[in-house]
């Protein structure tokens, strides 16, 4: 690990005196561009495919570019009993087809990509948009082995029917003894 900081780099330039100072106000320097031209653009010029003056903040996003949420995990190898532990924490801005129900109940299920997958699943819990799990996974695996593979996360419903509404994934390549967390973006379940 690398410490940037100014006073860890002696003898070096103070970032912070630079042109990229990133703790003065952004608006001082940054100038809007239409997407087409380099004309600067104005709040006249901002208009949809409709030709409405809505705000870009007010767009819906329809299909794949839907927001499905995030998952919040924690890893850590204990190398002394070569054991990893995963620790399912929880979902944030949570999002499930309206074919699911209004609140279905829902999981997190795991699976570590060895060979012979590993899977595991979390306890089912009532769907909202922030839902907290706080559940811990411990398997005894060879560092090696796990370096090689990805964990891979499917969000499921349990009710009206079993059905993955979405998934997200992390290479272990990097685990480590020391313990790390990890917001994954959810994405539509492939087909």
């Amino acid at each position: 690990v690398s410490d940037l900081r100014p006073s860890a780099l002696p003898g070096s330039l103070d970032v912070s005196h630079s042109m990229f100072d990133l703790r003065s106000p952004p608006h001082r320097f940054m100038k809007r561009y239409d997407s087409v031209s380099s004309v600067p653009s104005s709040a006249s010029s901002r208009k949809d495919s409709q030709g409405s003056n809505r705000s870009l903040d007010t767009i819906t996003l329809s299909g794949d570019e839907r927001d499905f949420g995030r998952l919040n995990v924690k890893l850590c190898y204990v190398s002394s009993v070569e054991q990893i532990w995963i620790t399912v924490l929880h979902c944030k801005d949570l999002s499930w087809p309206s074919g699911c129900g209004e609140n279905p109940r829902i999981c997190v299920k795991g699976i570590l990509t060895l060979p012979k997958p590993v899977h595991f699943r979390s306890s089912a819990k009532e769907g909202c948009s922030d839902i907290e799990f706080m559940e811990t996974f411990v398997f005894a695996i060879k560092l090696q082995s796990l370096q090689a593979v990805k964990l891979v996360f499917k969000i499921q419903t349990q009710t009206p029917r079993k059905k993955t509404i979405g998934e997200c994934s992390l290479a272990l390549r990097e685990l480590s003894s020391q313990e790390s967390s990890h917001w994954l973006d959810i994405s539509p379940p492939s087909k």
